[in-house]
């Protein structure tokens, strides 16, 4: 097998913070986007797409944040190929150490005809106009002809000739709507190479959509005929079905370097902590099933597996949990242990604090262990999952107290107070037709911010009958969804954070003061 160094290596372009906040319900914060954003940094990522800066004022700030802070990766910014949307781009990412303008315009015959409503010659003369007007801000342009696997072979040929001949140094090729399978998406970079004679000049990339379940696959395929770069997701997310899975992409590629012969700059340990960290801020849930990252994905039940593994690990796995950053899961950990303890598996799971921040931290545990005989690895995560939405998100309110009285044959009530930023502490009290609907109902007495319940899930992050309830909710506002997790060894009051996070994260977004919501 070659080496690593003698390997070709393929870059990784991360969406998430752009097609993955695509998602519905998937609505980001700037700090949200930008702890992300330092987490993929920590991953190795090549190019982190950080937003479509031309699309909102949020987005514009969020890019800039990133690209102010973020140094080492590549960052892009998405724009349609409109002058005033390259402007917007260049403006948000001018500030980072390596910036990017990647444009894009409809190529099929579908879209152009239905979509844009032009004719394919005045797309190309729009598309070499804007990769020449990005080409003026920055070295660094890709080009992508969106739905190019649906798009007519010559004139995505003449396309990608002219960009690149205006400038583009890297070319995406996007199978947008999830339509291609494997051998014929292989087939379309090989016959790209092959025909676009100025092809050796640019980068091919993919962008694969799932929508049959094949973006990972096809996105392996593009390999092997050529492509040097590949764009996804962490966890799959993105419009419709979603993008790629850049975990699957990352380990096929580390997994079967002996087939595929090509490397990427990904440390592998920080997969499974982004894939979480991805999980908790989005309020996706990864299933069980996920390849790489799910909860079963190393786990085995079969009694032949099982005694395959305990005599020879890779009988019957092809990957190292540890590699891809699996806790172990042992239970160390209880009321007894103390904070160099504490610190010591926070580090083995990657994270790194100072003593101020560990004294936070430590407490929280020491409660937490008070209510549960072991905490686990999957409790610290989640611990350290509330301890971020603590430190990154404003506060307007903080839950203190949640009493309920409930039963069969009770009327539920729910008693809560809050403190909000001044001080000022606030009690009411609600009636509902459950515990949690009366928490809720509680809350919004106080609140007083009209908003629907449009989803509630709950999941326990460990087992036995002490494990931590982790909820996610839903709630819509002015058409807006707004998402927010909670975790307790009381169910109830995990529901009672969950509902907190969620409209503290409505009151950041839009702008509403606490002090006017109680008047």
């Amino acid at each position: 097998m070659a080496s690593k160094k003698t390997m070709e290596t393929v870059k990784i372009f991360d969406t998430t913070l752009r097609d993955g906040e695509q998602s519905a319900g998937a609505g980001l914060t700037t700090a949200e986007k930008l702890q992300i954003a330092k987490q993929l940094e920590l991953l190795g990522v090549d190019i982190i797409e950080a937003g479509f800066a031309a699309s909102s004022p949020g987005d514009f700030e969020a890019v800039q944040a990133i690209s102010r802070e973020v140094r080492a990766p590549i960052i892009a910014s998405l724009s349609r190929c409109n002058f005033g949307d390259i402007d917007a781009a260049w403006q948000a990412i001018k500030g980072a150490e390596n910036p990017r303008i990647h444009t894009f315009i409809s190529s099929s015959d579908l879209q152009i005809m239905h979509q844009l409503r032009k004719n394919p010659e005045e797309v190309l003369d729009l598309a070499v106009a804007s990769v020449e007007r990005a080409k003026s801000y920055c070295d660094d342009v890709e080009f992508s002809p969106m739905d190019a696997s649906r798009t007519a072979p010559e004139y995505l040929y003449q396309l990608l000739e002219a960009v690149i001949a205006a400038g583009a140094t890297t070319v995406n090729i996007p199978d947008t709507v999830g339509y291609s399978i494997p051998s014929e998406f292989g087939s379309r970079i090989k016959d790209i190479i092959n025909s676009v004679p100025n092809i050796g000049k640019a980068i091919i990339s993919v962008h694969c959509h799932n929508d049959l379940g094949l973006a990972a696959a096809n996105s392996v395929a593009a390999i092997q005929a050529g492509a040097r770069q590949v764009e996804g997701c962490i966890n799959g997310l993105g419009e419709r079905a979603g993008n790629a899975s850049l975990e699957e992409v990352i380990m096929a590629i580390e997994t079967r370097k002996d087939l595929l012969s090509v490397s990427t700059n990904i440390t592998t340990e920080h997969i499974y902590r982004t894939s979480r960290m991805v999980s908790d801020i989005t309020g996706f849930p990864v299933q069980a099933n996920k390849a790489v990252v799910g909860a079963n994905a190393f786990r085995h039940a079969s009694g032949i597996h099982q005694d395959g593994v305990l005599k020879e690990r890779t009988t019957f796995e092809i990957m190292d949990p540890q590699l891809v950053g699996w806790p172990s899961n042992e239970l160390v950990l209880g009321k007894l242990s103390g904070r160099a303890g504490l610190r010591s598996r926070l580090e083995d799971l990657g994270y790194h604090m100072s003593k101020t921040e560990l004294d936070g931290v430590f407490e929280q545990f020491k409660d937490l262990a008070d209510r549960k005989r072991e905490v686990t690895d999957m409790d610290l995560e989640s611990l350290m999952a509330g301890q971020r939405r603590m430190d990154t998100e404003l506060q307007s309110y903080i839950l203190e107290h949640v009493q309920v009285s409930s039963g069969n044959h009770d009327v539920p009530t729910a008693t809560v107070s809050l403190t909000m930023q001044d001080g000022t502490k606030i009690t009411d009290a609600a009636t509902g037709t459950g515990p949690v609907d009366a928490v809720y109902q509680a809350i919004n007495r106080i609140v007083k911010v009209p908003n629907t319940l449009t989803e509630y899930r709950v999941n326990a992050i460990t087992e036995g009958i002490d494990a931590q309830g982790s909820v996610t909710i839903r709630i819509e506002h002015d058409g807006s969804t707004y998402v927010g997790r909670g975790s307790d060894t009381d169910i109830i009051v995990a529901s009672a954070k969950a509902y907190m996070h969620a409209l503290n994260r409505m009151l950041d977004i839009t702008g509403t003061e606490a002090s006017k919501t109680t008047a």
